[in-house]
Order: structure tokens, then C-alpha cells, then sequence
């Protein structure tokens, strides 16, 4: 990693590998991938529309860091939002460049620049990632519970697909209301909960007990925002919105492409939430399965030509992972952060694998 050309084809590489995947897959089906198509993707684009999807995008960093103020409130009474926005612009720069260790990176800085514990806001972390995920998959099972047969994804699907989708999201939609409604309330009575817990592992021995307790009030220190009902609305409102935000962009961006004009908000929330879903794996340099599982969901469930849900795959990861590198690499520099620095995370790390 210390060679700048092998970092250059390391980022280069998984690019490179889902156009080489493309093409292999339209070679299987009897096909020639046609270049012209994908390069009219990336090309003929209305750049008014594609602008206002980055500004949308960069607009979810903005309430990124208003929600772990909320987060950080219990533990500093003026949290600076300067803060929380380099930290977390940074954080994700730190995603896109080292995959999923740099995750550590945004609760580290804050941290550091806000002078509270580190395992606080690892649980500030955790929390958000469930809130995260409680309401993608609520808004996606609101998207798939809304198909109709009229639709060109129904018409994609059949009666038959289109029933099951129906079903599905209904089924998800009410489990991860169910879910947030739990999470809510052992955030409101979260030392009732702990207690129970606690006596629940009394059978382990002394040392697990120990370290299990060590961690679970570094836990709470974390969640001490929740514990308050204001605090709790105000997490999930800006989460909502957060979603929201995201969704229009991928809407932005495929109102900028003239072969997926016809595709509504809808079909945008739709895919949003596959890319979710692909994003869970990771790949440094490009951010996972989004690209993947949004080529699949363009091609057969919207029934878009490949060569086009290639290019789309390749906007979108750079509208929704790239575009904040630039941004993340020179605010770095101007608060004079070495990445290099950052190696001593790996340490925090496993402080608190130790205390857990």
C-alpha cells in the first residue's frame, strides 16, 4: 500500500472488474456489449439534473453531523458543528479509500476533537448504523408495497412477482416499525434494560462478567441522548430525512440520463434500497456491492439494456461514494491529518474488542 501506483490500481481495479463483469455476462447471453450504448450513458447526460443530485449528496453530510450532534449532546453542552461536518466528510473519504476499517475513522476524530471517550461515540456509531438501517428498510418495504401491475417494473415481474413484492414490503415495512418502536423504547429505559440483561448473564464467569459490564457502560455513556424523548424523535426525524435526501439524488441522477427518464420517485426508492443492500460488502476503492446490485436491479427488474444499467452503476458510485474525496483529501490536509497517523486506530480497535 505504501506504492502510489498500486494504490492507483487498487482503486482502479474493482471499477474495471464490474464493466469486465458486464461484459462477460452479455457474452453469455448471446450478446456483444455494446460500448456506444455505455458511453452514451456517461455522456449524454443533463449536467443540471446530475448537479443536483452531488448537491443533494453532499447536503446528507450537513445532516450527518446535526444528527451526532444530537448523539453528543449528554457528553458536551455546545458540540461544534465545524467538527462533526470535517469528521464526518473525512470518515467517509476513509470508507471509500480503506473499505470498512475506515469506519473507526469518523468516531476517532471526533473523539479527539471533542474530548470525549472513544467507546462513547463507537456506540453513537452503532446506534446510528441501526437507525440507518431500521429506516432504509422501512422506506424500501413502503417502496415495494407500493408497486402496481400498471408500472413497467410490475410488467418486468408479472402478477405473480408483483404479488410477492406487495406482500414483502408490507412484511417489512410493519417488522422494521415493530423493531423502531423497540429500539425507541430501550433508548427511553435504557438501565431498566441493562439490569435485565445483566442479570440474564450472571452464570458467566467473574472476568466475562466484568468486561461484558465495562462494556456495557461505555454503551450507555454513548446512548445517553436516548434517554430522552426529544432527543429520540430528533434521531429518527433527521435519519427520515436523511433517506429522504438520498433518494431524491438517486432521483436527480436518473432524470439525468435519457433512458431512465421515465422511472418515477418510487423506482428511485426502490433501488436505493437494493444499493443499501449491496453496500453492506465493502471493497476499498469503491464501496462495496452498490454497483452490482444496481446493475441487476436495472436490467431485470426495470428491464434497461445493460450496457445502460452499467453506466448508471458507474454515476452512481461516483455521485453517491467518490465525490466526497476530494472534499474528505483537502479537508485532511487542512487540518493537517496524516492518513498514516490514523495506523494507531487498529489499536483502539482492539481496546475495545478487549473490553467487549
Amino acid at each position: 500500500m505504501k506504492n502510489p501506483v498500486w494504490r492507483k490500481t487498487l482503486y482502479v481495479l474493482p471499477l474495471l472488474a464490474l464493466i469486465a463483469g458486464a461484459i462477460a455476462l452479455s457474452q453469455w447471453r448471446g450478446t456483444e456489449f455494446r460500448w456506444d450504448l455505455f458511453g452514451a450513458t456517461l455522456v449524454q447526460l443533463d449536467v443540471g439534473w446530475l448537479c443536483g443530485a452531488l448537491f443533494l449528496i453532499y447536503l446528507t453530510y450537513v445532516g450527518r453531523a446535526l444528527r451526532w450532534r444530537v448523539l453528543l449532546l449528554p457528553l458536551r453542552d455546545r458540540p461544534s458543528i465545524r467538527n462533526l461536518l470535517v469528521a464526518t466528510i473525512i470518515g467517509f473519504t476513509a470508507i471509500v479509500l480503506f473499505g470498512r476499517p475506515g469506519e473507526l475513522v469518523r468516531p476517532y476524530l471526533i473523539a479527539n476533537k471533542e474530548k470525549v471517550p472513544f467507546s462513547s461515540q463507537m456506540a453513537a456509531w452503532l446506534l446510528e448504523r441501526i437507525y440507518d438501517l431500521l429506516v432504509v428498510l422501512l422506506l424500501f418495504g413502503f417502496a415495494l408495497a407500493r408497486f402496481d401491475q400498471t408500472t413497467p417494473p410490475s410488467g418486468q415481474m408479472g402478477p405473480a412477482m408483483t404479488f410477492v413484492f406487495h406482500v414483502g414490503g408490507r412484511v417489512v415495512a410493519v417488522t422494521c416499525l415493530a423493531c423502531l418502536a423497540v429500539l425507541v423504547l430501550s433508548s427511553l429505559y435504557l438501565p431498566f434494560f441493562m439490569r435485565l440483561v445483566m442479570r440474564a448473564l450472571v452464570f458467566l464467569p467473574q472476568a466475562w462478567h466484568r468486561r461484558i459490564r465495562q462494556f456495557l457502560d461505555a454503551f450507555v455513556t454513548g446512548m445517553q441522548s436516548t434517554r430522552r424523548l426529544s432527543s429520540v424523535l430528533a434521531i429518527v426525524a433527521y435519519t427520515v430525512v436523511e433517506w429522504l435526501i438520498i433518494v431524491a439524488s438517486t432521483y436527480f441522477l436518473l432524470l439525468s440520463v435519457p433512458a431512465t427518464n421515465g422511472l418515477r420517485w418510487i423506482d428511485a426508492l426502490v433501488i436505493v434500497g437494493f444499493i443499501a443492500f449491496g453496500s453492506v460488502v465493502q471493497v476499498p476503492g469503491v464501496g462495496g456491492g452498490a454497483q452490482i446490485a444496481t446493475t441487476v436491479v436495472l436490467t431485470e427488474l426495470y428491464g434497461l439494456p445493460l450496457e445502460v444499467s452499467t453506466g448508471i452503476a458507474v454515476l452512481l458510485w461516483i455521485v453517491t461514494f467518490v465525490s466526497v474525496v476530494p472534499l474528505g483529501l483537502g479537508l485532511a490536509a487542512r487540518e493537517g491529518l496524516n492518513w498514516g497517523k490514523l495506523r494507531h486506530l487498529e489499536e483502539k480497535e482492539l481496546e475495545v474488542k478487549e473490553i467487549a
